[in-house]
């Protein structure tokens, strides 16, 4: 009975994993349509109607969605046909599975039995999300390679060297985090968070590592792929880079593998930097504010507000990549580069640095 009890939430919590993360695709897809169409002054999505109404363009993420599917699906005749096929999958894998260790909500008691909200509650979670999100990197590589053709081997040239350059940065931004709250397992990182300084301040990771969470941003904008940081595709340059031979279902596996990245770097930007599902001055028993100042709140209404708390958070900094993206022209390589190594490495090994100091001299930085 304890294995079939087991078995269920597992799989329950995988399917709640899978139904967030893919369905945020279509909407980011839409909201970035909107978002682009609002910042260049034009109309944006309207085309698309069902019985005469458009309802904002949100059939515009569906008819992508049949015309991906239903274009011609064809490998081009010099391409390595096995590695071909299998780039996108590579890309698309690693950014579901890094989403397993992320907690969305606190435990809660089913059936006598304390149940972790989230797929796996790794006591080296953050070493698993390195672990895992470097294998991206082979989906673009191989997509690069195994088409054969001089525009994507360029895109994925340029994909491993951006990658590797800031997989470093990204490492060590969080290294202060780790040294503050003395643990790499995330749910533990957020239940940290759920205490104040000096009785008044959330304990978040942007207030005790506002230069690691710096550094993490950035990074995480370099490895998603996403403008000012997407070389790899580069249109203007190398036509669509890594991806130019793909089209059909290949192509909309790459498409949404951008988008799940996108999800996974912002809820990990909420977890380690946001208090994930910790809400400022929200206890297990309701609010309770400085100065004495508390209510009670229903212990149901407590889960909702956290849970709902991780993903209005996740939300933002979706949007905030999507905001990013039609803000800021894309830099040149050799700009890349350079803030990568001559930036973001020395400022992340200097933050390392003030963090052991600013320990050692409070004792310990409890």
């Amino acid at each position: 009975m304890s294995n079939l009890f087991d078995l269920v939430v597992s799989v329950a919590r995988v399917a709640v994993m899978l139904v967030f993360t893919l369905s945020l695709v279509p909407i980011l897809v839409w909201a970035e349509r909107k978002g682009a169409a609002y910042m260049q002054d034009r109309r944006g999505p309207n085309r698309a109607k069902i019985l005469g109404l458009t309802l904002g363009g949100l059939f515009h993420p569906l008819a992508d969605a049949l015309k991906l599917l239903f274009k011609e699906d064809f490998i081009p005749d010099h391409a390595h046909r096995l590695f071909y096929q299998m780039a996108p999958m590579f890309a698309l894998a690693p950014a579901l599975m890094t989403f397993a260790v992320i907690p969305f909500g606190p435990p809660v008691v089913i059936a006598g039995r304390e149940v972790a909200l989230q797929v796996a509650d790794l006591n080296v979670g953050i070493l698993y999300i390195f672990a895992i999100s470097g294998m991206a990197v082979y989906g673009v590589i191989l997509a690069g390679w195994a088409s054969n053709s001089k525009y994507p081997l360029l895109g994925g040239l340029r994909s491993s060297a951006q990658m590797v350059s800031y997989e470093v940065s990204l490492g060590l931004s969080i290294i202060g985090l780790v040294m503050v709250f003395r643990s790499v397992r995330l749910s533990e990182i957020v239940a940290s968070q759920g205490t104040l300084l000096w009785g008044v301040l959330p304990k978040w990771g942007v207030f005790v590592q506002p230069l690691g969470f710096l550094l993490f941003l950035v990074a995480v904008y370099a490895e998603a792929n996403r403008t000012p940081f997407d070389l790899p595709e580069g249109e203007s340059e190398i036509v669509a880079g890594f991806h130019t031979e793909y089209a059909s279902f290949k192509f909309s596996i790459f498409f949404m593998a951008e988008y799940i990245h996108m999800v996974v770097g912002s809820a990990l930007i909420a977890t380690l930097f946001f208090g994930g599902w910790q809400v400022p001055y929200l206890a297990d028993s309701g609010f309770q504010f400085p100065l004495g100042i508390s209510f009670g709140l229903p212990a149901a209404l407590v889960l909702l507000l956290r849970i709902g708390a991780f993903v209005g958070k996740v939300l933002f900094f979706a949007w905030l990549f999507i905001w990013v993206r039609w803000t800021i022209p894309r830099f040149r390589y050799d700009q890349v580069m350079r803030l990568g190594w001559k930036v973001l490495l020395p400022l992340s090994l200097a933050n390392i640095f003030v963090t052991g100091l600013v320990l050692l001299l409070i004792g310990g930085g409890g």
